[in-house]
C-alpha cells in the first residue's frame, strides 16, 4: 500500500507541475445538497498542483407532515474545506481535472422545536467527502469555473431526519486575483 501511495504521489507531482493558473479566487458555489445549496467559495493554491477550497454554504429543506397540514423547515449552515490536486487535461491551456477530499461541518435548525427547546431534528453534524471535478479558467478574463462531485458521508449527523450520505454535485464561478 505504501508503494502505491508513493507511486501515486510521484505521478501527481510529475503530471501537475504546471497545473496552477492562478493563486487565489473567490466566488459562489451552487450545489445539489440541502446543507450547501448555495454559498461562498474561496480557493487558494498551496503548491503548483495543490489547492485548498473553503466554502461557507447555506441551505433549506422543507417537508410536509402527512395529514397534519404542517410544513417542517430545516435551515442549514455549513463550512467545508477540501484539498484538491490538479492535473492538466491534454494540451488544453487552463483546463484541469482535480481529485481530493475534505471535511464538512453543518449546523441545522428547525421550526419544529417545542416551546423554544431544541428537538431531535436539529443539531450539529460532521461529514467527510472525496472530491473530484474539472476546472476551466478563462483566457482573457479573470474568472474560473468548475464542476465537481462530493459524495458526503456523515460520521455525526445533525439530526435524526438527516440522511447518512448525500451525492453532492456543484458548480462554482470564482473571480481570480
Amino acid at each position: 500500500m505504501k508503494k502505491f501511495i508513493a507511486a501515486l504521489f510521484l505521478f501527481a507531482s510529475a503530471t501537475g507541475v504546471n497545473a496552477q493558473d492562478f493563486k487565489h479566487s473567490l466566488g459562489f458555489r451552487f450545489a445539489s445538497s440541502d446543507y450547501d445549496s448555495y454559498g461562498v467559495a474561496y480557493k487558494f493554491f498551496v503548491s503548483k498542483p495543490g489547492a485548498i477550497e473553503v466554502d461557507l454554504g447555506f441551505g433549506t429543506h422543507k417537508e410536509s407532515y402527512y395529514g397534519h397540514g404542517h410544513k417542517h423547515k430545516w435551515n442549514n449552515v455549513s463550512l467545508s474545506g477540501a484539498y484538491q490536486h490538479h492535473f492538466p487535461i491534454g494540451n488544453v491551456k487552463n483546463f484541469k481535472w482535480f481529485v481530493g477530499g475534505g471535511l464538512v461541518l453543518v449546523n441545522s435548525d428547525s421550526n419544529h422545536g417545542h416551546h423554544g427547546h431544541a428537538h431531535d431534528d436539529e443539531g450539529f453534524g460532521v461529514g467527510i467527502f472525496p472530491n473530484g471535478g474539472v476546472e476551466y479558467r478563462l483566457k482573457k478574463a479573470p474568472f474560473v469555473f468548475s464542476a465537481d462531485l462530493r459524495p458526503t458521508f456523515y460520521v455525526a449527523e445533525p439530526h435524526d431526519y438527516f440522511n447518512d450520505s448525500y451525492v453532492n454535485v456543484g458548480v462554482t464561478a470564482r473571480y481570480v486575483f
